[in-house]
C-alpha cells in the first residue's frame, strides 16, 4: 500500500506555474527523496502533503486520507511529524521540556526522555533551548518531528548545521525508524545524503517531476560510461597498454568507455604479466551529483564558469 499517493498535481500562484502534472508514489517505510534547485517546487509539494497549502487540481492521498479535507486533517497530522528548516521554540524553555509539551499534543507520543537520548542531547536534557548551539537545535527539531511517534516523517534538509559525525547519526537514526516501519519523505541538498538514505528518488525542476527512480539508475547513471583513471610509472611508454587510449604526454591515463569490466580485465591482466603497476587505479561513474545538475538544467563552460 503506497504511504503517499500523488497524480496530475498542479498549483499556480497567479501567472506563475509552481507545479505541472507532478506525480509520484511513496511506498510504506520507504525514504523518498525529493530533489531539486530552490524554486523548483519542492516546498509546494511538501506543504500540499503536509496540508499547509490547496491545490488547484489532482489527486493526493497521505495515510489513506485528502490532506486537503479539512474534516480529516487533524487526524492526518496526528500520525506525521514534521522537521523544517527552521522551527519556532520557546527559548526560555528546556529540551526536556519542549519535547515534553510536544508529545502531549499527540495521542501515543514517544517517551520525551528517549528522544533526548536518541537525538544525542542527553547532556543538554535541562539545557534552554536559548543555549543551543545551531547544530544542538537541529538535533532538537529532528526530536520534535519524531516524539509523536509518526506513521510519516517530512525532513526537510534535516542535517543542516551538523558536523560529519552528527550527520552520520542522524542517517542512523532515519534507518532505524523506518527499519520500525516510518515512512520518509526527504528534501535535502546534499547528494550523498540522498544516495545514503533514498530507497527512492525524485527530481523536480521548473515545477515538473524530470526523472525518479533508484539513486543507482537514476538518468541513466547504470549505463553511463565508466572513466577509468591510473599514473604509469615513469618510463612506461601508453602506446604499450592494451586498451587503446587517448595519445598525449604525461603519467596520466584517462580512459572513457561503457565497457569498464572488459578494459579493467585487460589492463589488469597486463599490469600483471608485465609487472607494472596501474598507480592509483580508480573507476568512476556518473555521481548523482552529476545527475542532478544535468537534469536541472545546468551546464558548465570548458573554463568551468555556469552558463
Amino acid at each position: 500500500m503506497a504511504a503517499v499517493l500523488v497524480e496530475g498535481l498542479s498549483k499556480r500562484y497567479g501567472s506563475t506555474v509552481a507545479l505541472d502534472d507532478v506525480g509520484f508514489e511513496v511506498a510504506e517505510g520507504e525514504v523518498f527523496a525529493l530533489l531539486g534547485p530552490n524554486g523548483a517546487g519542492k516546498t509546494t509539494s511538501v506543504e500540499i502533503l503536509e496540508g499547509f497549502l490547496g491545490r488547484d487540481r489532482g489527486r493526493v492521498q497521505v495515510l489513506g486520507l485528502d490532506p486537503g479535507e479539512r474534516a480529516t486533517l487533524r487526524r492526518l497530522r496526528e500520525r506525521m511529524g514534521v522537521v523544517l528548516q527552521e522551527l519556532a521554540v520557546e527559548p526560555f524553555l528546556t529540551v526536556r521540556e519542549v519535547l515534553a509539551r510536544n508529545a502531549g499534543y499527540y495521542p501515543s507520543p514517544r517517551d520525551p526522555d528517549e528522544i533526548v537520548a536518541m537525538v544525542g542531547l542527553a547532556e543538554k536534557a535541562h539545557a534552554r533551548v536559548k543555549t543551543l548551539s545551531g547544530g544542538q537545535q537541529r538535533r532538537l527539531d529532528l526530536g520534535l518531528g519524531i516524539v509523536g511517534n509518526p506513521d510519516l516523517l517530512f525532513l526537510d534538509e534535516p542535517t543542516t548545521g551538523f558536523d560529519p559525525s552528527a550527520r552520520r547519526d542522524a542517517w542512523e537514526l532515519v534507518r532505524d525508524l523506518t527499519d520500525g516501519g516510518v515512512t520518509v519523505i526527504l528534501t535535502t541538498h546534499y547528494m550523498d545524503e540522498a544516495e545514503a538514505l533514498a530507497d527512492r528518488v525524485a527530481v523536480i525542476s521548473r515545477g515538473r517531476i524530470v526523472a525518479q527512480g533508484t539513486p543507482d539508475v537514476l538518468g541513466g547513471r547504470d549505463t553511463a560510461e565508466a572513466r577509468i583513471r591510473f599514473r604509469l610509472p615513469a618510463g612506461v611508454d601508453r602506446a604499450s597498454l592494451p586498451v587503446s587510449v587517448e595519445p598525449g604526454a604525461g603519467e596520466v591515463v584517462d580512459i572513457r568507455t561503457d565497457r569498464e569490466v572488459a578494459v579493467l580485465r585487460a589492463l589488469t591482466t597486463w599490469s600483471e604479466e608485465e609487472g607494472v603497476p596501474l598507480l592509483g587505479l580508480t573507476v568512476e561513474r556518473l555521481t548523482l551529483e552529476d545527475v542532478y545538475l544535468r537534469l536541472t538544467g545546468y551546464q558548465a563552460s570548458d573554463d568551468g564558469s555556469v552558463r
